[in-house]
């Protein structure tokens, strides 16, 4: 149930749109503040989806309140509620970190579409804080063969950067490691990461999902909503396996590339974003541009750094090292007793052709910590890590 804020002095606009939103949606739990004192107290003792505030206010203004919820809960976006006279304060305010602003009397359907776009956003935002946290332990860069050395080397002057960079690589492999590692050492790690796996999304769904719809767009669009452009302004979208995105969506984001804006499927009005682009692909992108698979215009675009991520065939001395950090994580997740490999089972995993890469070597791993003894022999290993 969305929790909503009102801070607003004159009781007369307080009780109009309270009114509008409760009818709007009936889900919608409106609390109200007098003043911006009154406000930040609720703010420090409650958790709020969302914060309507007066900009001209007595005691505390709408900008002192912005500023006070930036530092204290910068995760809520604010809407703030503009008289004629304070347009340019209202205009401000967007710099200094709000989500929009209404102006009085409020236009009807765009207080309405206002609220439900903020509310979106603060959905997709606490998700992304939940995924964020999974991140640190489940995204460690294990090895240290020298394509791995070397690919850390990249990350290490790329990533303060805002440089475009495609990760190539066979499936397995960790590029969305790579990617991760990127954002996370950013001067955008305090902001979201947007992952889209382009080939999970079907073609006729792949724009909307990257820039959003208005109501009516479409059979099924019975809400404007926001896009996961526009979720990862002011951090980094991940475009996972791009070579898979259809032309007229490569087109879109070519767009978005060379001008930081998109728009919305079915509106001709132009969002600015903010945005750091990390694509990867498992295809040979310069024979899907010669095949007409793939616009040579975007991948000029994308490829400004290339990290190509090896196979595990290519760096089998790391598979020790692997092997243990994943026998340890595996250990902790089934809840079963830590077990040690021999070397004589490390060797022979270290023979094996692993086509299935570092996914395959985890799997392996975890049929060994399960059916293997104390300490996983090379009898084990042959008995059950057979492909």
């Amino acid at each position: 149930m969305p929790k909503i804020l009102l801070i607003e002095d004159e009781a007369a606009i307080r009780r109009v749109l309270i009114k509008i939103l409760t009818e709007e949606n009936s889900s919608y739990e409106v609390e109200e503040a007098a003043d911006g004192l009154e406000g930040i107290e609720k703010i420090k003792e409650q958790e709020y989806d969302l914060i309507l505030c007066d900009i001209k206010m007595p005691k505390m203004d709408g900008v002192e309140v912005l500023e006070a919820v930036k530092k204290i809960k910068p995760e809520i976006p604010i809407v703030m509620i503009s008289g004629h006279g304070d347009l340019d304060t209202a205009v401000n305010t967007m710099r200094m970190g709000a989500f929009d602003y209404i102006s009085k009397p409020p236009d009807l359907n765009r207080l309405l579409n206002t609220v439900r776009n903020a509310l979106d956003r603060k959905e997709l935002m606490v998700e992304n804080t939940r995924l964020k946290k999974k991140v640190g332990k489940n995204f460690e860069m294990i090895g240290e063969s020298e394509a791995i050395t070397k690919i850390k080397d990249i990350i290490e002057k790329v990533a303060p950067t805002d440089a475009r960079v495609l990760i190539t690589g066979p499936n397995g492999t960790g590029k969305e490691l790579v990617a991760h590692w990127l954002h996370q050492k950013s001067d955008r790690s305090a902001g979201p990461m947007i992952e889209v796996n382009c080939a999970a999304i079907p073609s006729e769904l792949i724009e909307s999902e990257l820039f959003g719809h208005v109501k009516g767009a479409f059979t099924s669009a019975n809400k404007d909503r926001a896009g996961k452009f526009e979720a990862a302004n002011g951090g980094t979208i991940f475009l996972d396996e791009v070579g898979d995105m259809s032309l007229s969506a490569q087109a879109k984001v070519l767009r978005a590339l060379q001008e930081s804006k998109i728009s919305r499927v079915g509106s001709d009005k132009d969002i600015k974003v903010n945005v750091r682009v990390i694509a990867a692909t498992n295809k040979d992108l310069k024979k899907e541009i010669e095949e007409n698979k793939f616009r040579e215009d975007l991948y000029h675009r994308l490829a400004v750094i290339l990290i190509q991520v090896p196979g595990l065939n290519e760096r089998k001395e790391d598979i020790p090292l692997l092997v243990n950090f994943f026998a340890d994580k595996i250990s902790e997740e089934q809840g079963v007793p830590k077990k040690t490999f021999t070397e004589g089972a490390l060797n022979l995993l270290k023979e094996y052709n692993w086509t299935g890469n570092i996914r395959e070597l985890r799997n392996v791993v975890e049929r060994l910590i399960i059916l293997g003894g104390q300490e996983v022999s090379e009898e084990d290993v042959r008995l059950f890590a057979s492909k």
